[in-house]
Protein backbone atom coordinates (compact mmCIF):
# COMPACT_ATOMS: atom_id res chain seq x y z
CA UNK A 1 0.00 0.00 0.00
CA UNK A 2 1.59 3.40 -1.20
CA UNK A 3 0.66 7.20 -0.22
CA UNK A 4 2.01 10.00 -3.01
CA UNK A 5 2.60 12.97 -0.96
CA UNK A 6 0.85 13.44 2.95
CA UNK A 7 -0.81 16.89 2.61
CA UNK A 8 -3.33 18.19 5.37
CA UNK A 9 -6.00 16.44 5.96
CA UNK A 10 -4.88 12.71 4.72
CA UNK A 11 -5.69 11.29 8.02
CA UNK A 12 -9.39 12.84 7.60
CA UNK A 13 -10.20 11.52 4.32
CA UNK A 14 -8.44 8.10 4.53
CA UNK A 15 -11.28 7.78 7.54
CA UNK A 16 -14.03 8.90 5.22
CA UNK A 17 -12.85 6.37 2.42
CA UNK A 18 -12.87 2.27 2.42
CA UNK A 19 -9.45 2.44 3.75
CA UNK A 20 -9.80 3.81 6.76
CA UNK A 21 -6.14 4.28 8.40
CA UNK A 22 -5.03 1.25 6.88
CA UNK A 23 -0.86 0.43 7.97
CA UNK A 24 1.04 2.37 4.55
CA UNK A 25 4.29 -0.04 3.60
CA UNK A 26 5.40 3.40 2.00
CA UNK A 27 4.99 7.13 1.86
CA UNK A 28 6.48 8.74 -2.01
CA UNK A 29 6.42 12.39 -2.08
CA UNK A 30 7.18 14.38 -4.93
CA UNK A 31 8.70 17.47 -3.66
CA UNK A 32 8.15 19.04 -0.34
CA UNK A 33 5.29 22.70 -0.34
CA UNK A 34 3.68 22.44 2.61
CA UNK A 35 0.31 21.08 0.63
CA UNK A 36 2.03 18.06 0.16
CA UNK A 37 3.31 17.15 3.47
CA UNK A 38 1.45 18.63 6.26
CA UNK A 39 -0.35 15.66 6.94
CA UNK A 40 2.87 13.98 7.55
CA UNK A 41 3.22 14.42 11.47
CA UNK A 42 -0.11 13.82 12.88
CA UNK A 43 -0.54 10.56 10.21
CA UNK A 44 2.99 9.23 11.84
CA UNK A 45 1.87 9.88 15.76
CA UNK A 46 -1.38 8.40 14.81
CA UNK A 47 0.34 5.44 13.88
CA UNK A 48 2.16 5.27 17.28
CA UNK A 49 -0.82 5.67 19.14
CA UNK A 50 -2.35 2.73 17.37
CA UNK A 51 1.02 0.45 18.19
CA UNK A 52 2.16 0.43 14.93
CA UNK A 53 5.59 -2.16 14.62
CA UNK A 54 6.23 -2.25 11.00
CA UNK A 55 8.49 -0.12 9.47
CA UNK A 56 7.27 2.78 7.34
CA UNK A 57 9.69 3.59 4.93
CA UNK A 58 9.89 7.14 3.49
CA UNK A 59 11.01 8.03 -0.23
CA UNK A 60 11.57 11.87 -1.87
CA UNK A 61 13.89 14.17 -3.77
CA UNK A 62 16.88 16.08 -2.00
CA UNK A 63 15.90 17.48 1.49
CA UNK A 64 14.08 14.42 3.30
CA UNK A 65 15.92 14.38 5.93
CA UNK A 66 16.26 18.12 6.24
CA UNK A 67 12.36 17.91 6.55
CA UNK A 68 11.87 15.30 9.14
CA UNK A 69 13.99 17.19 11.16
CA UNK A 70 11.96 20.00 11.18
CA UNK A 71 9.15 18.10 11.72
CA UNK A 72 11.26 16.61 14.97
CA UNK A 73 9.85 18.47 17.72
CA UNK A 74 6.09 17.63 17.00
CA UNK A 75 6.84 13.69 16.45
CA UNK A 76 8.74 12.82 19.24
CA UNK A 77 10.20 9.22 19.48
CA UNK A 78 8.53 6.77 17.78
CA UNK A 79 8.06 3.54 19.09
CA UNK A 80 8.21 1.91 14.79
CA UNK A 81 10.94 2.28 12.35
CA UNK A 82 10.98 5.27 10.40
CA UNK A 83 13.15 4.46 6.96
CA UNK A 84 13.93 7.57 4.83
CA UNK A 85 15.28 7.29 1.85
CA UNK A 86 16.35 9.95 -0.91
CA UNK A 87 16.30 9.49 -4.43
CA UNK A 88 17.63 11.59 -7.37
CA UNK A 89 16.74 11.43 -10.87
CA UNK A 90 16.42 8.41 -13.12
CA UNK A 91 16.76 6.39 -9.69
CA UNK A 92 14.82 3.13 -9.35
CA UNK A 93 13.51 1.66 -6.27
CA UNK A 94 12.66 -2.33 -6.42
CA UNK A 95 10.22 -3.39 -4.89
CA UNK A 96 8.23 -7.43 -4.58
CA UNK A 97 6.85 -7.46 -8.48
CA UNK A 98 7.42 -3.51 -9.32
CA UNK A 99 9.52 -1.09 -9.68
CA UNK A 100 9.45 2.51 -8.71
CA UNK A 101 11.04 5.15 -11.20
CA UNK A 102 11.97 8.81 -10.20
CA UNK A 103 12.22 11.57 -12.60
CA UNK A 104 13.46 15.52 -12.15
CA UNK A 105 10.53 17.43 -13.23
CA UNK A 106 10.34 21.40 -13.42
CA UNK A 107 8.80 22.75 -10.14
CA UNK A 108 10.37 25.21 -7.84
CA UNK A 109 12.84 23.38 -5.48
CA UNK A 110 13.79 19.70 -5.76
CA UNK A 111 10.92 17.69 -7.29
CA UNK A 112 10.13 14.07 -8.57
CA UNK A 113 7.94 12.25 -11.45
CA UNK A 114 6.63 8.74 -9.99
CA UNK A 115 6.31 5.65 -12.19
CA UNK A 116 5.16 2.45 -10.98
CA UNK A 117 5.78 -0.40 -13.16
CA UNK A 118 4.57 -3.72 -13.23
CA UNK A 119 6.83 -6.79 -13.81
CA UNK A 120 6.66 -8.40 -17.01
CA UNK A 121 5.03 -11.24 -17.62
CA UNK A 122 5.34 -14.32 -19.49
CA UNK A 123 3.82 -15.00 -22.82
CA UNK A 124 0.36 -17.47 -23.13
CA UNK A 125 1.11 -20.77 -23.08
CA UNK A 126 -0.93 -22.85 -25.47
CA UNK A 127 -2.06 -25.75 -23.46
CA UNK A 128 -3.31 -27.63 -26.61
CA UNK A 129 -0.35 -27.71 -28.32
CA UNK A 130 1.47 -28.91 -25.60
CA UNK A 131 -1.45 -32.11 -25.57
CA UNK A 132 -0.62 -32.49 -29.13
CA UNK A 133 3.21 -32.59 -28.62
CA UNK A 134 2.79 -34.77 -25.06
CA UNK A 135 3.96 -32.85 -22.54
CA UNK A 136 2.68 -33.75 -19.48
CA UNK A 137 0.72 -31.79 -17.10
CA UNK A 138 3.30 -31.14 -14.17
CA UNK A 139 6.35 -29.46 -13.25
CA UNK A 140 7.22 -29.65 -17.33
CA UNK A 141 5.16 -27.17 -18.38
CA UNK A 142 6.06 -24.28 -15.28
CA UNK A 143 9.66 -25.10 -16.56
CA UNK A 144 8.72 -24.22 -20.66
CA UNK A 145 6.27 -21.46 -18.80
CA UNK A 146 9.54 -20.13 -16.95
CA UNK A 147 11.76 -20.17 -20.49
CA UNK A 148 13.91 -22.55 -20.04
CA UNK A 149 13.38 -26.20 -22.45
CA UNK A 150 12.15 -29.57 -20.80
CA UNK A 151 13.20 -33.13 -21.68
CA UNK A 152 10.18 -35.65 -22.39
CA UNK A 153 10.58 -39.32 -21.26
CA UNK A 154 11.12 -40.21 -25.18
CA UNK A 155 14.11 -37.59 -25.63
CA UNK A 156 12.38 -35.35 -26.98
CA UNK A 157 13.13 -32.00 -26.53
CA UNK A 158 10.50 -28.96 -25.99
CA UNK A 159 11.68 -25.69 -26.75
CA UNK A 160 10.07 -22.65 -24.78
CA UNK A 161 9.49 -20.58 -27.59
CA UNK A 162 7.34 -23.84 -29.12
CA UNK A 163 4.33 -22.97 -26.81
CA UNK A 164 4.86 -19.70 -24.80
CA UNK A 165 4.00 -16.05 -26.88
CA UNK A 166 5.82 -13.41 -26.70
CA UNK A 167 5.92 -12.02 -23.09
CA UNK A 168 3.84 -9.23 -21.86
CA UNK A 169 4.43 -6.04 -20.41
CA UNK A 170 3.25 -5.11 -17.31
CA UNK A 171 0.97 -2.18 -16.18
CA UNK A 172 2.21 1.00 -15.29
CA UNK A 173 1.21 4.49 -13.70
CA UNK A 174 2.80 7.63 -13.88
CA UNK A 175 2.18 10.59 -10.79
CA UNK A 176 3.94 13.79 -11.76
CA UNK A 177 3.37 15.86 -8.71
CA UNK A 178 3.99 19.65 -9.61
CA UNK A 179 5.46 20.55 -12.51
CA UNK A 180 5.42 22.29 -15.98
CA UNK A 181 4.81 19.96 -18.71
CA UNK A 182 8.41 18.57 -19.81
CA UNK A 183 10.26 16.17 -21.75
CA UNK A 184 11.37 14.05 -18.50
CA UNK A 185 7.96 13.47 -17.95
CA UNK A 186 6.96 12.02 -21.46
CA UNK A 187 9.91 9.94 -21.48
CA UNK A 188 8.60 8.42 -18.06
CA UNK A 189 5.30 7.98 -19.12
CA UNK A 190 5.65 6.80 -22.86
CA UNK A 191 2.85 4.52 -23.21
CA UNK A 192 1.66 4.37 -19.54
CA UNK A 193 -1.52 2.80 -18.72
CA UNK A 194 -2.01 6.03 -16.60
CA UNK A 195 -0.97 9.80 -16.25
CA UNK A 196 -1.75 11.32 -13.33
CA UNK A 197 -0.59 15.29 -13.92
CA UNK A 198 -1.30 18.04 -12.13
CA UNK A 199 -3.85 20.80 -13.93
CA UNK A 200 -3.40 23.88 -11.89
CA UNK A 201 -4.52 26.51 -14.32
CA UNK A 202 -7.07 26.93 -17.23
CA UNK A 203 -5.69 28.42 -20.66
CA UNK A 204 -6.42 31.87 -19.77
CA UNK A 205 -4.12 31.90 -16.97
CA UNK A 206 -1.39 29.91 -19.12
CA UNK A 207 0.77 33.29 -17.99
CA UNK A 208 0.27 32.39 -14.20
CA UNK A 209 0.50 28.78 -14.88
CA UNK A 210 4.19 29.54 -16.15
CA UNK A 211 5.14 31.78 -13.06
CA UNK A 212 3.97 29.08 -10.48
CA UNK A 213 5.74 26.43 -12.77
CA UNK A 214 2.30 24.51 -12.71
CA UNK A 215 0.52 23.06 -16.08
CA UNK A 216 -2.20 24.15 -17.70
CA UNK A 217 -5.84 20.97 -18.44
CA UNK A 218 -4.00 21.53 -22.17
CA UNK A 219 -0.74 21.49 -21.07
CA UNK A 220 -1.43 18.03 -19.09
CA UNK A 221 -3.54 16.42 -22.32
CA UNK A 222 -0.15 17.27 -25.07
CA UNK A 223 2.43 15.65 -22.44
CA UNK A 224 -0.30 12.51 -22.86
CA UNK A 225 -0.82 13.58 -25.78
CA UNK A 226 2.95 12.57 -26.85
CA UNK A 227 3.59 9.89 -24.54
CA UNK A 228 0.93 7.55 -25.75
CA UNK A 229 -0.80 6.84 -22.28
CA UNK A 230 -4.71 5.34 -21.83
CA UNK A 231 -5.89 7.40 -19.61
CA UNK A 232 -5.05 10.99 -17.85
CA UNK A 233 -6.22 11.85 -14.94
CA UNK A 234 -5.75 15.35 -13.93
CA UNK A 235 -5.38 16.74 -10.24
CA UNK A 236 -4.20 19.43 -8.28
CA UNK A 237 -7.18 21.12 -9.97
CA UNK A 238 -7.15 25.08 -8.95
CA UNK A 239 -9.96 26.59 -7.07
CA UNK A 240 -10.22 29.27 -10.45
CA UNK A 241 -11.76 26.99 -12.80
CA UNK A 242 -14.62 24.19 -12.37
CA UNK A 243 -13.01 20.74 -12.49
CA UNK A 244 -15.77 20.40 -16.08
CA UNK A 245 -14.46 22.90 -17.80
CA UNK A 246 -10.78 22.27 -17.30
CA UNK A 247 -11.93 18.29 -18.40
CA UNK A 248 -13.59 20.05 -21.11
CA UNK A 249 -10.15 22.12 -22.41
CA UNK A 250 -8.09 18.80 -21.87
CA UNK A 251 -10.35 16.45 -23.66
CA UNK A 252 -9.97 19.02 -26.75
CA UNK A 253 -6.57 17.66 -27.07
CA UNK A 254 -6.52 14.00 -25.75
CA UNK A 255 -9.63 12.76 -25.17
CA UNK A 256 -9.50 9.98 -22.77
CA UNK A 257 -9.07 12.47 -19.93
CA UNK A 258 -10.85 12.30 -16.35
CA UNK A 259 -10.88 14.64 -13.41
CA UNK A 260 -11.46 12.23 -10.73
CA UNK A 261 -13.23 13.55 -7.06
CA UNK A 262 -12.02 12.69 -3.87
CA UNK A 263 -12.46 9.22 -3.31
CA UNK A 264 -13.02 7.89 -7.20
CA UNK A 265 -11.31 4.61 -7.91
CA UNK A 266 -9.13 4.13 -10.96
CA UNK A 267 -9.02 0.90 -12.13
CA UNK A 268 -6.23 -0.83 -14.44
CA UNK A 269 -6.61 -4.34 -15.57
CA UNK A 270 -4.25 -5.70 -17.30
CA UNK A 271 -3.70 -4.64 -20.80
CA UNK A 272 -5.09 -8.13 -22.63
CA UNK A 273 -7.91 -7.49 -20.15
CA UNK A 274 -9.26 -3.75 -21.37
CA UNK A 275 -8.77 -0.33 -20.79
CA UNK A 276 -8.60 2.10 -17.28
CA UNK A 277 -11.84 3.14 -15.67
CA UNK A 278 -12.79 5.60 -13.50
CA UNK A 279 -15.01 4.59 -10.88
CA UNK A 280 -17.19 7.36 -9.78
CA UNK A 281 -16.64 7.43 -5.76
CA UNK A 282 -15.93 4.08 -5.06
CA UNK A 283 -13.63 4.56 -1.80
CA UNK A 284 -16.36 6.56 -0.12
CA UNK A 285 -17.87 4.79 2.91
CA UNK A 286 -21.55 5.18 2.80
CA UNK A 287 -23.63 8.42 3.16
CA UNK A 288 -24.25 7.84 6.62
CA UNK A 289 -20.78 7.79 7.73
CA UNK A 290 -19.98 10.84 5.70
CA UNK A 291 -18.33 13.54 7.92
CA UNK A 292 -19.50 16.55 5.45
CA UNK A 293 -22.10 17.00 2.98
CA UNK A 294 -21.39 16.07 -0.90
CA UNK A 295 -20.30 19.18 -2.85
CA UNK A 296 -21.93 19.75 -6.43
CA UNK A 297 -18.96 19.08 -9.33
CA UNK A 298 -18.81 22.71 -10.20
CA UNK A 299 -17.88 23.98 -7.00
CA UNK A 300 -14.36 23.94 -5.84
CA UNK A 301 -13.37 20.82 -3.85
CA UNK A 302 -10.25 19.50 -1.99
CA UNK A 303 -8.74 16.68 -4.02
CA UNK A 304 -7.50 13.69 -1.86
CA UNK A 305 -3.85 13.49 -2.37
Amino acid sequence: MLLVDCGEGTQRQLLRSTLGLTELDAILFTHFHADHVLGLPGLLKTYDLQGREHPLELIGPSGLGDLMRAFSPFLGRLNYPLELREVRDGDAVERDGYRLLARAVRHRGPSLAWALVEDGRPGVFDATLADELGVPHGPERGVLLRGAPVTLDDGRTIAPEQLVGPGRRGRSIVLTGDTVPCNSVVDLAAGADVLVHEATFAAEDSERAKETQHSTAGGAALVALEANVRLLALTHVGLRTAPRDLEAQAREVFPDTVVPRDFDIIVIPLPERGTPRLEPRAARRGRREAVAPEVPDDRPREVLP
